[in-house]
């Protein structure tokens, strides 16, 4: 297959729309777990020098409160956790490209590797669809049972 041809690739177009949206969400949720947790580190160790200083207590609750209030968030968010999952469905998705571009692995076996390559991008973004429904309904019924 030629160049020009990939580029009007359905199956391609698709494939590479899904790797970029993987990829910039899991830049995104890394740097914002990142970002959080240098806080929470920060303002952790900020809390004894500011007490050693005689700083008001007012300081060191602030920063307490700081502390729980990026950890709720990094709960509720799950950033970390979402990180490396839309992480691995990228890669996932890379290497199906790979595969497909060399001819190898099911690819070099069979005369329509385009619909091989439909069928195996969308089973990869089906199963992490599903695995995000799981954990949301997982997540709904902690809460629900930690409330009741």
């Amino acid at each position: 297959m030629e160049a020009n041809e990939n580029t009007q690739n359905p199956i391609l177009q698709r494939l590479e729309d899904q790797v970029t949206w993987y990829s910039k969400k899991s830049s995104f949720n890394r740097k914002r777990f990142q970002t959080l947790k240098v806080a929470q580190i920060v303002a952790g160790a900020l809390i004894p020098f500011a007490a050693s200083i005689g700083t008001p207590v007012y300081v060191a609750s602030a920063l307490g409160v700081l502390i729980v209030i990026v950890e709720g968030l990094q709960s509720l968010n799950q950033y970390q956790h979402t990180w490396i999952s839309y992480r691995s469905t990228c890669e996932q998705l890379i290497r199906e490209k790979y595969l497909w571009l060399a001819k190898a692995g099911s690819y070099a076996t069979t005369a329509n590797v385009n619909a091989v390559l439909a069928e195996r991008v969308e089973a990869i973004l089906s199963s992490e669809n599903t695995g995000w429904a799981t954990e949301m309904q997982q997540r709904d019924q902690k809460q629900a049972g930690g409330t009741g």
